[in-house]
């Protein structure tokens, strides 16, 4: 099982009610004195939370912060308010894992002060000791975070963010606050936070991105306490609807040329791809001092946005520091701003996407950041289910996940051969056993819709919560390889499905709340002539594992 060591609740808790309850704390929350015990399994919302996906033990949860590697342990912190269901006072949950799978819960790492809240940030592994902080030989982790002056916001000033570091010397589970905090003051940016800081190794400095409004600014130090701004990007690219935050600047290698880039990850809120928050980005080169795109398009007005995932619950996804070999590991909120606070669950809220891998690729339509599940994953499989059948054709194949999948999660892994087929349409449908709720996604070449893909989740249960939760089929028509082949390798746990098209380009991530679990997937292809051309599309592989749950 799962260990958790529990923190802090709040006895009227389940009561809380669905509202923003910043107004009724300060930014002087004491850390408690005692731990308490979890909200009880048999909770209300208890069939909402994933089996395999990391969630809160109880409370409010929004943005990934501080993910680390440090001597065979995943660090990962998040935005947290544990006294209630809603964003409140933020601090620093924390876990860790040694697999990317299973996932211990540790005391809270970072509590609010008289400085303000802990907004978003990052956390590094310091191996040179540049910042002093280390003790005995051993290089410290050094967390780099937002102030947020909840006062000073009230009070209609523009200089209520600053950025702060805290460090500690026992691999994350104790955390001491820099006493000349913080170290880079707000100039009159309204929206500054969320820095992301790495080695940069050919030029020897640490580097921080950090959100600005509508811009980022790079910063440079040699010590994480001393810090010069190096340059500012993005006041002219496109894709300005919202707040730009969270970005992330890091290095990957293109696998068809081996030639070094950088990409930059951005979120947005507004301004996502299909409403409210996303997440976009810019592959790119640095120079030490500045960021330049790859290409000059980036800024041109009809130029196509790099969406990280172009559904509706992937926000604010940053990358673990410190991974050997180059390896490049994301992880993003699985929710989405338009709808966060009124999701189903009264106990806790919010989960994360699954690890995923990143990889820099060279296409006829520029570098593009392909995704996939973490291999780590393979792990909770169970049996194998194989599609034997050559063709999938018009008509319906419907495979029973009452025993394949007793968790309610599966991964699917298929591809289909889109040569010499007149098949318009293929539906993956995920229903209940009455078949009246269901969440469905898929691959069309329709007329007018040639090459997109899609998402529904109308019927998938609960979707009154908001009227943007569900206002229509979600469909996109990306540019994409569209080879002879589609893959479509997908993960799906009970309240959400991580879609991934091609080769992990493009990407689509929705959440859902079924009632009654669903129980059954329907695999069905329509729009089949059968005239000319052979029926249905052919079947080059098609597998379905069970997912055991992640203890």
């Amino acid at each position: 099982m799962m260990r958790f060591l529990f923190f802090l609740l709040c006895s009227a808790f389940l009561l809380t009610a669905c509202e923003d309850t910043s107004e009724v704390a300060t930014a002087d929350t004491a850390e408690p004195a005692t731990e308490t015990s979890p909200a009880p399994a048999t909770a209300p919302d208890a069939k909402f939370r994933p089996a395999l996906h990391f969630t809160p033990p109880f409370g409010w949860m929004n943005d990934p912060n501080g993910m680390v590697y440090y001597e065979g342990e995943y660090h990962l912190f998040y935005q947290y308010y544990p006294d209630g269901n809603v964003w409140g006072p933020m601090h620093w949950g924390h876990a860790v894992s040694s697999d990317l799978v299973s996932w211990e819960h540790l005391p809270i790492a970072l509590y609010p002060d008289k400085l303000g809240y802990i907004f978003s940030g990052s956390a590094v592994v310091d191996f040179n000791n540049t910042s002093g902080f280390g003790e005995g030989g051993a290089p410290p982790l050094v967390a780099i975070y937002t102030y947020h002056d909840m006062a000073g916001e009230k009070a209609g000033r523009d200089d209520f963010q600053s950025q702060a570091i805290a460090y500690s010397n026992d691999k994350g589970r104790t955390w001491t606050k820099y006493a000349g905090n913080p170290v880079i003051p707000n100039q009159g940016v309204r929206d500054f936070r969320d820095p992301k800081v790495i080695w940069d190794e050919a030029n020897a400095q640490w580097v921080m991105v950090l959100a600005a409004q509508d811009r980022v600014q790079f910063f440079g130090s040699p010590n994480l306490e001393n810090w010069t701004l190096l340059s500012e990007f993005g006041q002219d690219a496109r894709n300005h609807s919202g707040v730009w935050e969270c970005p992330e600047l890091f290095p990957l290698t293109v696998m068809e040329t081996g030639e070094q880039a950088w990409v930059l990850n951005v979120s947005i809120n507004p301004g996502g791809a299909n409403g409210g928050s996303g997440t976009f980005y810019f592959p790119g080169n640095w120079d030490g001092k500045t960021f330049q795109p790859l290409r000059e398009a980036q800024f041109s007005p009809t130029d196509t946005v790099n969406w990280v995932d172009y559904g509706r619950d992937n926000y604010a996804g940053v990358t673990f520091s410190d991974l050997p070999d180059g390896r490049r590991v994301f992880m993003g909120w699985m929710s989405n701003w338009d709808y966060a606070r009124q999701v189903p669950t009264e106990t806790w809220r919010s989960a994360m996407t699954v690890p995923r891998d990143l990889s820099l690729h060279e296409t006829d339509f520029g570098t593009r950041l392909w995704q996939q599940p973490v291999k780590e994953l393979q792990k909770l499989r169970g049996p194998v289910r194989k599609l034997d059948m050559k063709r999938l054709s018009d008509g319906v194949t419907v495979v029973d996940l009452k025993d394949l999948a007793p968790d309610g999660a599966f991964e699917l892994d298929l591809t289909i051969d889109l040569v010499d087929s007149d098949a318009e349409e293929l539906y993956l449908t995920l229903s209940d056993e009455s078949g009246e709720h269901f969440y469905r996604t898929g691959y069309s070449r329709k007329s007018g819709v040639e090459n997109a893909f899609f998402t529904d989740r109308r019927a998938s249960g609960n979707t009154d919560v908001h009227p943007k939760f569900a206002p229509d089929r979600l469909t996109i028509a990306p540019r994409w390889s569209n080879e002879d082949h589609l893959r479509i390798h997908a993960i799906f746990d009970r309240t959400s499905a991580e879609v991934f098209f091609d080769q992990g380009d493009p990407v689509l991530t929705d959440i859902f709340f079924p009632e009654e679990p669903f129980t059954k997937l329907t695999i069905e292809v329509n729009g089949t002539s059968g005239e000319g051309m052979p029926a249905g599309w052919g079947l080059v592989e098609g597998k379905i594992w069970g997912l055991r749950r992640a203890d």
